[in-house]
């Protein structure tokens, strides 16, 4: 029919995992369709390169992502970033440059520590790096001055298109306000959750979106070189649903929930007494 939007659809696999919890399994699996057919795709990480990437991994910590636009936008109006950008800058207008991010000095040498890391270990090249297996690529992360679970698994997975989930303070609250994890669950505990119920099968799963019009199907970046990128399949379900609940927290699971408007508020456990 003229003038008619057709509803999208989103084409992801039917999610199964015998080595998860069924309950559990089926929670996850559930949130994810819920907040997947609310939102749709959202587009994450807006970037133009794997390094912007990882630098946008670095400032994003402690700060809101308004703040490290600006940084970004510096480094990029400055042409420095780059590999040998980033490693030919001096050190003190590197900070100047990622000052809108906080902590700008730390950050600033932590940048210059990755450089070096990326040097030593693989001339330079991203490349060589996200070749390595998982495993030792994360431990190698981890060791970095600056680098703990949540940035090293933000590099590995919208950088380097390796399977990992990321956890985040956002999925932290959400998931104990719901009661999927026990208060003061650790970081690996949830993240090893995530990635055991999230395990791909065969089955195609068709989720209905709301109209591209529609007030809801609203992605919260535009489509970017980096978030269009080939993904793995499971790479690219631990990729949409970090973002859709990064997208949940922020506007709805606040300090000060508002639960009555979010979109997950079916699945809240029931009260009792």
């Amino acid at each position: 029919m003229r003038g008619r939007t057709k509803a999208s659809y989103y084409e992801v696999a039917q999610l199964l995992a015998t080595s998860a919890p069924p309950r559990l399994r089926g929670e996850i699996i559930r949130y994810y369709r819920t907040l997947l057919a609310h939102w749709g795709p959202q587009h994450w990480w807006p970037a133009q390169t794997r390094l912007e990437v990882i630098v946008g991994a670095y400032l994003t910590q402690n700060t809101n992502w308004s703040n490290v636009e600006k940084a970004i936008a510096n480094l990029r109006r400055a042409r420095v970033l780059t590999v040998s950008g980033l490693r030919s800058i001096p050190l003190r207008e590197l900070a100047t440059l990622v000052r809108p991010s906080g902590y700008f000095r730390q950050k600033a040498r932590k940048l210059k520590t990755f450089i070096r890391f990326l040097d030593r270990n693989y001339a330079g090249s991203l490349d060589r790096m996200f070749v390595q297996p998982t495993d030792k690529l994360r431990v190698q992360l981890l060791e970095l001055n600056g680098v703990g679970p949540e940035t090293a698994d933000s590099i590995l997975l919208y950088a380097g298109n390796h399977p990992v989930f990321v956890v985040d303070a956002y999925t932290r609250r959400i998931f104990e306000r719901h009661q999927i994890i026990p208060a003061k669950s650790k970081y690996e505990e949830m993240r090893s959750l995530v990635e055991r119920a999230l395990k791909t099968s065969p089955d195609s799963l068709r989720v209905e979106l709301s109209a591209p019009d529609s007030s809801h199907h609203s992605p919260r970046h535009p489509v970017s070189p980096m978030s269009r990128m080939a993904r793995s399949e499971l790479a690219q379900h631990y990729n949409e649903i970090h973002a859709l609940i990064v997208r949940a927290g922020n506007e709805f699971c606040r300090a000060t929930p508002r639960c009555e408007e979010c979109p997950l508020r079916e699945l809240l456990p029931k009260r009792t007494g």
